[in-house]
């Protein structure tokens, strides 16, 4: 037999070192943004008494009881003083749920709330749910836009991979009671990625969408779509048009589709997207940045060349290998931006800067011409202002 109470000790002792660990800024960076050491959350930060039965009567060999594969994919929100994230945890059985995780100080620290979110089901349950984008609307809610997946009834019995996604939304007022709404419907087959904006337009609330005509490739639809409902509790658009769509030979040449919810500055609104790309060795994702007009959201004014975060070392591995998401930012009143992403949809991170540098980013760094000769032409021009600066 083991020693039950020791080897209990011994969990809840690397649990704590683990949540207690302090996070450190990672190398010089690119001026953009910072890296830290260490992840922000992973599976082990998941609560111990999720996983593990505690009485020696019917778990004498304390045996982890419900395994916990990942925690990534998390929106986020600043409550009550602390950073909130509602994290995407994924079990050993492949179904995702959602649960609470905050920090005093949004880089280290993340503790899971006590208890998962306890997830309303409408009349057609969710086989399986992920990927919350939580805002707080002008109306007073906070609500949080998920994708909702349920099995494909007109696939073979050959075929148990085929499935529907659309967008479940939830409300919510203090981020522990949720009123489950019904789903969003939209002129496309299905729908993922889908964000609310924060404010109300004409009256109506507005919707970013991917429109989709299968679960995995985008067919006909793709790109970042948008569209207005005159009701939140039954929403429905009647008409997607796209903000940004997908560019051959581009980091979003596949698929693209939003991140967070967008931010309002003076110059414009300020997008996060992840972009999609295939090559010899699967799907890359990386996240991208735009701006679009304050009063015309689906016209785009800045939009940087390229990819602004890429994964790198660790974050190429894991579950789902060279990818990085982001359904979640965060801006301080002091104008200072945690971006929190997850890699390889296996772990959570934050990348912290300033929303003037943001700004700068977004608004000077040149366009991509889709050539390579542009490319070129774009570094030799480089070189020759530096030239002309050294002389003066």
């Amino acid at each position: 037999m083991i020693d039950f109470e020791k080897r209990r000790q011994q969990l809840e002792e690397a649990h704590r070192n683990l949540v207690a660990l302090e996070n450190k800024k990672a190398g010089l960076g690119n001026g953009v943004f910072d890296r830290y050491e260490n992840p922000v959350l992973t599976a082990a930060h998941a609560p111990l008494n999720w996983k593990y039965d505690f009485n020696p009567q019917t778990n004498p060999y304390l045996l982890e009881r419900i395994g916990i594969n990942a925690a990534f994919n998390a929106g986020a929100i600043k409550f009550e003083g602390k950073y909130i994230l509602i994290v995407r945890v994924e079990g050993t059985d492949r179904k995702s749920f959602f649960a609470v995780a905050e920090s005093d100080n949004g880089i280290d620290n993340f503790n899971f709330w006590e208890e998962p979110i306890v997830l309303p089901e409408t009349s057609e349950p969710d086989t399986n749910v992920y990927d919350m984008r939580i805002v707080a609307h002008q109306d007073g809610w906070m609500y949080g836009l998920f994708c909702t997946e349920r099995k494909d009834p007109s696939a073979p019995a050959h075929d148990q991979s085929m499935a529907v996604a659309q967008c479940g939304i939830v409300r919510t007022k203090d981020l522990k009671t949720w009123e489950r709404l019904a789903d969003l419907k939209t002129p496309s087959p299905q729908q993922r990625n889908v964000v609310l904006h924060p404010e109300f337009v004409d009256g109506k609330y507005a919707f970013y969408t991917r429109p989709q005509d299968g679960f995995i490739e985008s067919g006909t639809g793709g790109g970042i779509g948008f569209g207005l409902s005159g009701s939140i509790e039954n929403a429905v658009i009647e008409k997607e048009s796209i903000v940004d769509n997908k560019n051959y030979h581009t980091v979003y040449e596949a698929k693209n589709g939003m991140g967070p919810e967008p931010i309002k500055t003076a110059h414009g609104w300020l997008f996060l997207a992840h972009g999609v790309r295939n090559t010899a060795a699967g799907l890359r994702y990386v996240l991208y940045m735009f701006m679009t007009d304050l009063n015309d959201l689906t016209k785009v004014i800045y939009k940087p060349a390229g990819y602004l975060l890429a994964p790198e070392g660790e974050e190429r591995t894991g579950d789902v290998s060279n990818v990085v998401f982001s359904n979640g930012w965060i801006l301080d009143k002091d104008g200072k931006m945690f971006i929190y992403y997850a890699s390889s949809d296996t772990r959570m991170h934050v990348a912290t800067t300033t929303l003037d540098i943001l700004l700068d980013y977004v608004m000077n760094t040149p366009a991509d011409e889709l050539r390579s000769a542009a490319t070129v032409n774009r570094i030799l021009g480089n070189i020759q202002k530096n030239k002309v600066a050294s002389e003066i």
